[in-house]
């Protein structure tokens, strides 16, 4: 005789009952839906406007042919990653030893960090011009000490960015331990920082180096008033002399943003891997 209960054999046969949609994850999709299309109808639009062109891609076909667009644009990537350089060297030690050591600095850190948002660049590159037409330094007279102040001002701008990731990343690790733990094995300031912190802030960097980038590409009114060859003011001269340029070399732009952004995703990817493998074993 079995010890089954009645109905038990219904029981275990029968199938789960469906789960019901909550309300919640609706209303994410349609959020998502709406996000999706007010960012990339605009694209969509300026697409179509960049094809009315005659004959078919010939706005693209003028843009890249013009030589002006590949100097212009490796000018621009060249600067952003001497400025990303400079600010990375700036800030990583920087929020290190105030989050290590000077934990009540930090609200003045983050304070400076954000005048870039209350200062326009206009006012920024004045005072550089200002400053630097004459007396000791007089690097505003010269192409490359231009390019310098270029560099300089578009650190200042970087600042908001790199600063909250690299403090983002600093949050997210145990700095205290990690710089104890290396003292104790004979480590000095110099290596903790490039072959502990560093290595612990790549995901971080990347994303400001990002920003920074985008930043520097696209900037106009620094570059103008400096003189310098950048990509933002060949766009605003190609959008005053040309009808379906400017929209072919705005989608060209973006495009190069979304493969820099994948490149991103993929190296944080493959930190993140290569640090869970090393936990495991």
């Amino acid at each position: 005789m079995s010890g089954r209960a009645p109905g038990a054999l219904e029981t275990i046969g029968a199938s789960p009952p469906p789960r019901r949609r909550r309300p919640g994850s609706l209303v994410w999709w349609i959020v998502f839906i709406l996000g999706f299309l007010y960012f990339f109808l605009p694209l969509l639009g300026t697409f179509a406007f960049s094809m009315r062109s005659q004959p078919l891609f010939s706005a693209y076909a003028v843009v890249v042919d013009d030589p002006q667009f590949a100097r212009t644009l490796l000018y621009s990537f060249v600067v952003g990653l001497i400025t990303i350089l400079v600010s990375i060297v700036l800030i990583v030690p920087t929020a290190y030893w105030v989050r290590l050591r000077l934990p009540r600095l930090r609200p003045y850190i983050e304070f400076i960090t954000l005048l870039p948002f209350v200062i326009p660049p206009i006012i920024l590159v004045f005072g550089l011009l200002r400053s630097y037409s004459g007396g000791p330094l007089p690097l505003a007279g010269s192409d490359t000490g231009s390019d310098v102040l270029l560099v300089a001002a578009y650190v200042v701008l970087s600042f908001p960015y790199m600063y909250r990731a690299v403090d983002t990343g600093l949050r997210s690790i145990d700095v205290r331990s990690l710089t104890e733990a290396s003292q104790s094995l004979g480590a000095g300031w110099f290596t903790i920082l490039v072959r502990v912190i560093f290595p612990n802030l790549r995901v971080s960097l990347l994303s400001g180096a990002f920003l920074t980038l985008a930043i520097v590409v696209g900037e106009f009114t620094i570059a103008t008033f400096l003189g310098r060859p950048a990509f933002g003011p060949y766009i605003s001269l190609l959008g005053g002399n040309k009808a379906y340029e400017p929209a072919a070399v705005s989608l060209i732009s973006f495009g190069l943003t979304w493969i820099a952004m994948g490149v991103i995703g993929l190296v944080g990817r493959g930190s993140r891997s290569r640090i869970q493998v090393a936990g495991a074993h």
